[in-house]
């Protein structure tokens, strides 16, 4: 699968993240994430509790510091081959332990040839989505596409740090 999206945060670096674009001052930022199995459903099939449980599960994002609460569905539609889902949660704050309200969008989509769904999630605090970050979030996932890796295709070693990878 090849999965772009165009950021205007940098790319996360370190042990913790996979493929992440945040703002680290404000927290705001996009990650991608893969579903489990979709047993051949359509993207239109899935309930959203299938993408939620995913995304709010022990190991995911938002879950460091413990489960968010307060999880609500604002929309979901299906828009040709991409589901997007909007919603609203709180999670654990590292520094201070309180609940931060956050807003999200979630784009979805069944690649070509896969059976799990390739996720997009893009969110701020909601102090911040009111003062502008939700025109980001909303321009970085609109901006997403997933699709079959075409065959063929090579693979070539990158230095990095005196190592290739």
């Amino acid at each position: 699968v090849l999965a772009t999206f165009e950021s205007p945060w940098p790319l996360a670096k370190g042990p913790l993240f996979d493929v992440e674009c945040r703002d680290s001052k404000t927290g705001d930022g996009a990650f991608l994430a893969v579903t489990p199995p979709t047993k051949g459903k359509s993207i239109g099939d899935l309930p959203d509790s299938f993408f939620l449980d995913r995304l709010f599960s022990s190991t995911g994002r938002f879950s460091f510091y413990g489960a968010p609460t307060d999880i609500k569905v604002k929309s979901s539609k299906t828009q040709d081959s991409y589901r997007v889902i909007e919603l609203g949660f709180s999670n654990l704050s590292q520094s201070t332990n309180a609940e931060i309200p956050r807003k999200a969008v979630l784009v979805a989509t069944i690649p070509e040839g896969a059976d799990e769904a390739v996720m997009l999630i893009g969110s701020a605090s909601a102090s911040q989505w009111r003062k502008g970050s939700e025109a980001m979030v909303r321009k970085t996932v609109e901006s997403f596409k997933a699709v079959q890796a075409p065959t063929g295709m090579k693979i070539r070693a990158k230095e990095r740090t005196n190592s290739s990878v």
